[in-house]
Order: structure tokens, then sequence, then C-alpha cells
């Protein structure tokens, strides 16, 4: 299971569900948590801004951000759940869990799994940089680009509420 949640909820949705993975994306200049119990080799902490363009001050996901996010992802075994967070829970952790459903259900449709990220978040709007990398990355030929273009932005949303993916 995937749990996707912001920042703020991070630590209660972390021991709701009895999560044994962690996947942390902020802005360089916040501080990840820590999640009590939690090994340093299972808690992946990214640090770039929720950017799709280059902008002047502000740090894009690189495609080595890519990388080891896939790595990570990839060495899951799912025998525990795996929270993943962000600042707001909306877009980088929204392209994190829609990276997680590619490759843990590589047979699937992207368009289907992205839809499927859409019904359990009205507010999902993943990173389109990080997934146009993921995709890459995966040479999935551009089809998880579509996927997420195709499902569009997400509702307006401040915060998005905490959900559940099965993998």
């Amino acid at each position: 299971m995937i749990i996707v949640t912001s920042l703020h909820a991070a630590p209660q949705e972390f021991l709701k569900h009895e999560a044994g993975r962690a996947i942390g994306i902020l802005s360089p200049e916040n501080k990840h948590p820590i999640f009590s119990g939690l090994a340093p080799e299972h808690h992946l902490r990214l640090s770039f801004h929720d950017i799709v363009d280059a902008t002047e001050g502000l740090c894009p996901p690189s495609l080595k951000d890519a990388e080891k996010l896939v790595q990570f992802i990839a060495e899951w075994n799912q025998s525990q759940p795996m929270l993943i967070h962000c600042w707001a829970g909306i877009s980088r952790s929204t392209a994190s869990a829609f990276t997680t459903m590619c490759l843990k259900r590589p047979d699937e449709d992207e368009l289907l799994l992205a839809q499927e990220l859409r019904a359990a978040s009205p507010s999902a709007t993943p990173n389109r940089l990080i997934v146009s990398q993921v995709d890459h990355i995966l040479n999935r030929k551009g089809r998880m680009i579509k996927a997420i273009e195709d499902i569009g932005r997400g509702a307006d949303a401040y915060e998005g509420t905490p959900f559940t993916l099965q993998t």
C-alpha cells in the first residue's frame, strides 16, 4: 500500500498505517521529519522545489533525483506500506505515487493508473517534470506524461487530503 500525504499529516499517517518505508520530497530550505523506528536506508529524502520549468533562484527536480526515486521504489518489496509526502501532498508526492504505480504494476495502462490516482485524490496534480524524467528512465515513450495530461490539473487545494493506493 502507498500512503500519500502532506508534510503536516505525515507523522500521523506514518503511525496509523505502520509504514515501513518513506519518501519525503521537500524544498531545500525545509527540514525533513524523522520517523521514529524507521531505518535511515528506508527513508528517501529528496530536496527540490515544486517547479516544472527552470526558475532563477529555485532548484528543479533533476534526472539524478528521478533516478534515486526509481531505485528506491524498485527496491521496495511491498511487505509494509510506504508513505510518500511532500509539502502539500498534491504535486511532488503524487508524481512519486504515480511512479510507484507504474513501477509496481508494469503491465497496466498508464492512463488507467492515472485515473486511479485521480479517483483517490481529486486534488492530485503530479509534477510534470518528475513524471517526464521517470517516463524517460522507464522508457515509457511519453505514455506517463500523456496519462497525467489526460487527467488534467486536480482541484484547487491548499493541502491534499491523505489517501492510499494499492500496488
